[in-house]
């Protein structure tokens, strides 16, 4: 089976968010797409806002009905600073009859090589690369950590994202402030945001 494994904060989850997986899906022909929330991001300077239960759930509101969609708890479970090299370890150990491909933004792409071990992350998942609108888009960074027959299934799966213009920054903000989030995260979401008070000031 073909797997695209989604890792981020989803601090909340968002409508960005889950049109992008859908995106990455169709684009690499993926059987299904796991969304991994981390404990820790080493390249965040702080921890989430939510809690790591608060996180899970939002994440099972917003993908429920989705057939495709599937959410691991392995790196809450984890706990500590979340590698990514650690979690496609595990993951090739319990599944070692996937084949495994890594979500990345243009922007990880350019910071890959202050990832933890990013030869071996691409030994274990294939980056499947998608492109903000605008940015440049190459995967030449990631050349130096794989080998030619690899990088060239890189190349041919990356893909120009549709504009999506949300980030769960300004949604936390616009809580804080007392406006409204309302079609910028499911209605499930939304609620549940509102009924555990999240985020509000």
């Amino acid at each position: 089976m073909r797997v695209g494994l989604f890792g981020g904060s989803f601090d909340p989850v968002h409508q960005g968010h889950l049109i992008l997986a859908e995106q990455c899906r169709e684009q690499a022909s993926l059987d299904e797409v796991w969304w991994i929330p981390a404990a820790t991001s080493p390249l965040k300077e702080s921890g989430p806002v939510a809690s790591d239960r608060q996180r899970l759930e939002m994440l099972q509101l917003a993908t429920a009905g989705h057939e495709a969609f599937r959410i691991l708890d392995l790196e809450l479970t984890r706990g500590g600073t979340s590698y990514t090299v650690e979690t496609l370890e595990t993951l090739r150990q319990q599944h070692p009859e996937h084949t495994f491909y890594w979500l990345m933004g243009s922007d990880s792409v350019e910071s890959f090589e202050r990832w933890l071990e990013p030869a071996r992350i691409c030994q274990l998942a294939t980056p499947l690369v998608y492109f903000r609108p605008g940015s440049i888009a190459t995967v030449e960074p990631l050349r130096k950590f794989v080998d030619a027959v690899q990088y060239s299934e890189i190349e041919k799966i990356a893909f120009v994202s549709r504009q999506i213009d949300i980030s769960s920054t300004d949604l936390r903000e616009r809580i804080a402030t007392g406006r409204t989030i309302r079609y910028l995260t499911p209605r499930s979401v939304e609620q549940y945001i509102l009924h555990q008070k999240i985020y509000q000031a």
